[in-house]
């Protein structure tokens, strides 16, 4: 069992790597409840993000008075609802005024839709995908789970792009080597099990350098993945099993159990970002602490970061 850790430590070092980076300019997509809009504020305090609030400006502006919020230097964007709340702030990052997108009290749906639009939002050649980013306290390192909230039923060639955005965040979060577990139930391929088949497709990709920058192991089972003692009794020999840092589901409803069950039965917390898209995108949910929505803001500078750095390279 890896040493227990103590809760949001991993989360707190996330948070001052990004406090010495530049704030990133970020486009919150109505922030019209309290808990959406102290996120953006809170995260503005840190020196996380520069963000411009999106939304019906009489309506931020009395959430804010009603929380005792100060907006003093943050712009507004007045727009009369959600739906073109969220129209507006991907147009303000198509146009070059931000480099981060987030999520405020709208329904995911609705901003997925401006973002997945092909006439104005922000696709790229890559399948968007969602990553949680998730302090566990019982293990010694942030676990990457993907994808849980957006690819319900993903293919193959689904499972390439959010593997590889997987390993791009790893990689942006400073992880020196990215070790990345193809889950299923089991750790021998069954043609019976499809998702077993898969990962062995992934696992040669990476070989044949269609996936870069990180190793792969599948299929593995959770225990595998995770347990150097479950991968040494079933005599799995491998860099990955045991020490994984990216898990990788085989679909949205068996990743939406698995990150729910370690937040809400080992304490854990879930940070949200989607990846794949022009910009990373924070997605938050109602129920997330005041942590989490800074751990979601943190992880987005560090990817916003790494974006600036590589296009530095290939400029």
């Amino acid at each position: 069992m890896p040493p227990v850790s103590r809760k949001h430590e991993k989360y707190e070092r996330l948070l001052a790597h990004a406090a010495s980076l530049a704030p990133v300019t970020t486009a919150v997509a109505h922030p019209c409840d309290e808990a959406s809009l102290q996120g953006a504020v809170d995260a503005a305090k840190m020196g996380l993000i520069a963000p411009i609030l999106v939304g019906p400006r009489a309506r931020i502006e009395a959430v804010a008075a009603q929380a005792g919020l100060s907006l003093a230097g943050l712009e507004i964007v007045d727009t009369p609802h959600s739906h073109a709340s969220a129209a507006e702030a991907v147009r303000l990052i198509r146009e070059g005024r931000a480099e981060c997108l987030m999520k405020g009290s709208l329904h995911t749906d609705e901003l997925m839709g401006a973002v997945v639009s092909r006439e104005s939002g922000l696709r790229t050649e890559r399948r968007i995908s969602h990553c949680f980013v998730m302090d566990v306290p019982t293990y010694d390192q942030a676990l990457i789970v993907s994808d849980a909230a957006i690819n319900i039923a993903p293919t193959l060639e689904d499972k390439m792009d959010i593997v590889q955005n997987a390993i791009d965040l790893a990689r942006a979060l400073g992880v020196e080597e990215v070790r990345v577990a193809i889950l299923s139930a089991m750790e021998t391929v069954n043609p019976k099990v499809p998702s077993t088949v898969e990962a062995a497709a992934l696992c040669k990709m990476a070989d044949r350098g269609q996936i870069t920058g990180g190793i792969l192991d599948g299929p593995l089972a959770l225990d595998n993945a995770i347990s150097l003692e479950a991968a040494r009794i079933k005599r799995i020999e491998s860099p990955v099993a045991g020490r994984a840092n990216v898990l990788i589901v085989p679909d949205l409803e068996s990743g939406n159990m698995l990150a729910k069950s370690l937040s809400f039965l080992a304490d854990a917390d879930a940070a949200g970002i989607v990846l794949g898209a022009r910009v990373p995108i924070i997605l938050t949910s109602r129920a997330d602490s005041v942590m989490t929505r800074l751990a979601s803001c943190a992880v987005a500078s560090m990817v916003a970061q790494a974006r600036r750095t590589a296009l530095k390279v290939t400029a």
